[in-house]
């Protein structure tokens, strides 16, 4: 029997790989949050929000191994680290500022992620020098 963790566990591997296939997770009225897209619903939107990500980050990894999980009857709160590669080439995390560091949470119907909630920095290349300076002052 395939657990609600493993079903996390799948999402995030076929994150890693670029499957396209991940959307088979997920119900047809998905709902999920990411920083600076937003708050979207739909296997579209989740799809939309796949390929712009991509395109900021072409090599994204997880460190699934290393996941702490959180696990009820209907949720799954996974905090972790991720690293990869922007677009034009540079790597993160910088291990000083960025430190790959996020937390997601799913909720369940079913065996299928109903609702998807991302917390990270999407400044994954130490871009929003302004906001830095103000907060390491």
């Amino acid at each position: 029997m395939i657990t609600r963790l493993d079903t996390v566990k799948a999402y995030f591997r076929r994150v890693d790989a670029d499957d396209p296939s991940v959307t088979a997770l997920f119900t047809e009225d998905v709902s999920f949050y990411f920083p600076k897209f937003g708050p979207a619903s739909g296997k579209e939107a989740l799809i939309e929000f796949g390929r712009r990500i991509r395109r900021e980050v072409p090599e994204l990894v997880h460190d699934i191994d290393e996941f702490h999980y959180i696990v009820d009857d209907n949720h799954v709160v996974v905090e972790g680290t991720e690293s990869g590669r922007l677009w034009d080439g540079t790597a993160w995390p910088d291990g000083e500022i960025s430190q790959g560091r996020f937390c997601s949470v799913f909720a369940f119907e079913g065996d299928l992620i109903r609702r998807m909630h991302v917390y990270v920095d999407p400044d994954f290349g130490n871009a929003d020098q302004a906001r830095l300076d103000g907060l390491r002052a």
